[in-house]
């Protein structure tokens, strides 16, 4: 089984020189600048690492569990070698120059298991280390861990740390050994080995030379020195820009329990779409979580609206409805909603709070035609908002109002086209709705636009789309759930058309 260990090492090292590169956010955000006038697919793809971090690791976690069976198959192997009687090959070599440094058998005593040694040498203590640290990660990064336990999912993650030097370790005492290249030369064992199972006294052939073994050099530190550098890079560069202090100018309640906070920061330049982390060392000093910017960058500060969603978000809420604490800000980093203004034709659809990143695009739009802006490449955009309950549109109306307003006056009624959708409600909701039906406005949002009850049919809204386009490029943005982006990922296929003259649905998630 030596050759599935050593095999599935080598994967190994090169998976785990993989592993850090798709979490290096400022190296992604540098990347998505230098791709920016590459071809469409070319540039998409670093908005894809978090789901190239994943394979990665499901990658080695099936490779340590290759290379685990196999050395325990070796070790077994081993000590049937240093026990048999019979002076076959094995047994031969394993009886080798066990008082010095030359010997090919790590275990060289009959009391000696199997168990001792993969718990008492470097690489056998190391091994069970590693793979401890790695089934926690894989664990805990399950989808339910992260929703309901992010902080467990967080602390745990850190364990890669522990993954990291474990593996350089790993292969330092050279449990895995082979034939020296001089010994090699002078007994070679294509024509020598069964000149060691028949050897006399007297033997005076150049085979009857022992062989000489040595330890094979641990080569994991060259796999992943290169990427620990850049890593340690990113993290100070990180650790700098949270230290520039950060000013909370405006601290607003809205319902469904969403914080908005408004903030200003020194140096901080951002673009539509962007997000941020967030830390607040009155809760942990060690917890950082990501919240898209709501801001425009045309305005003079920035701004995120945060939902109550788990442990850490609830703490943040009622501290801030208590006092002003201060805050660390890491950011911003680029999303593939940044590309909007690439298109002539935008899809926006957001899902409870993932609404966030297209207020930023919808109030730099805003602003742009505040301005009258010329450059403005985005024609038309569809924006589709899903919600639970009614209290979370509440927040958002103000903006969905003065736009309605703002192109009216400018005679562009028809840039957005915007839907909103209801999916859970109750019987006074509907009684409601039923009474004013006829009004000029939504009962649930004052809106001109009704609210729809229900999930939208995304094969109607694709071919009207479609039909109203038939000849453009149009981008379909989501922030949402996964079951939702699969649905839209097929409907972007189903409706793009074969002919490139005719309609193209390019499809782009937030990923953070």
């Amino acid at each position: 089984a030596l050759a599935w260990a050593r095999a599935s090492a080598k994967c190994l090292n090169f998976n785990s020189m993989l592993i850090l590169l798709p979490v290096c956010r400022n190296l992604l955000s540098f990347l998505r600048g230098t791709c920016s006038c590459c071809r469409q697919m070319l540039q998409k793809q670093p908005d894809h690492n978090l789901t190239f971090h994943k394979l990665v690791a499901y990658a080695l976690a099936l490779l340590t569990a290759v290379h685990t069976i196999a050395h325990l198959f070796n070790l077994e192997r081993y000590n049937q070698s240093q026990q048999a009687t019979d002076g076959n090959l094995p047994a031969v070599l394993s009886k080798m120059h066990l008082q010095d440094a030359k010997w090919l058998n790590p275990i060289h005593s009959n009391q000696t298991t199997v168990e001792y040694v993969a718990f008492t040498t470097i690489p056998g203590l190391t091994g069970v280390i590693i793979t401890l640290a790695l089934i926690l990660m894989v664990t805990s990064s399950t989808e339910f861990i992260r929703r309901n336990y992010f902080e467990l999912f967080w602390y745990t993650h850190h364990l890669f740390l522990v993954y990291f030097a474990g593996l350089v370790i790993h292969g330092i005492a050279g449990l895995v050994r082979g034939q020296t290249k001089q010994s090699m030369a002078e007994v070679h064992p294509y024509q020598c080995a069964e000149y060691l199972t028949k050897q006399d006294q007297n033997c005076t052939h150049g085979c009857c030379k022992d062989p000489e073994f040595g330890s094979i050099p641990a080569e994991s530190w060259k796999w992943v020195l290169a990427p620990i550098i850049l890593y340690v890079f990113e993290r100070i560069l990180r650790v700098w820009r949270a230290q520039q202090k950060v000013v909370v100018n405006k601290v607003v309640m809205h319902p469904a329990r969403v914080l908005e906070l408004q903030m200003q920061k020194k140096g901080f330049c951002m673009e539509v779409g962007q997000y941020i982390f967030v830390n607040c060392p009155a809760i942990s000093p060690l917890e950082w979580h990501p919240f898209t910017l709501t801001s425009a960058p045309e305005e003079d500060f920035s701004s995120i609206h945060i939902r109550a969603a788990g442990y850490w978000t609830e703490r943040l809420i009622d501290t801030f409805q208590l006092e002003t604490p201060s805050i660390e800000v890491d950011g911003p980093f680029g999303t593939a909603s940044e590309d909007v203004f690439q298109y002539e034709v935008a899809m926006l659809v957001g899902a409870g709070i993932g609404v966030t990143p297209f207020a930023s695009i919808l109030k730099s739009i805003w602003y742009k035609f505040q301005h009258g802006d010329q450059a403005l490449k985005i024609k038309k955009i569809y924006f589709y908002w899903l919600c639970r309950d009614t209290g979370a549109f509440a927040w958002f109306n103000d903006l969905l109002a003065s736009l309605e307003q703002k192109m009216a006056e400018l005679g562009k009624a028809d840039f957005l086209t915007y839907r909103l959708f209801l999916t859970g409600w109750n019987n006074s909701i509907a009684k409601n709705v039923a009474l004013h039906f006829d009004t000029a406005t939504d009962t649930v949002t004052g809106l001109r636009h009704k609210t729809i009850f229900g999930r939208p049919m995304w094969n109607m809204e694709f071919a009207a789309v479609a039909a109203a386009h038939p000849r453009s490029v149009v981008g379909v943005f989501l922030c949402g759930p996964e079951a939702l982006a699969k649905s839209l990922q097929k409907s972007c296929h189903q409706h793009s058309s074969l002919d490139p003259r005719k309609v193209k649905f390019y499809f782009n998630k937030e990923n953070f």
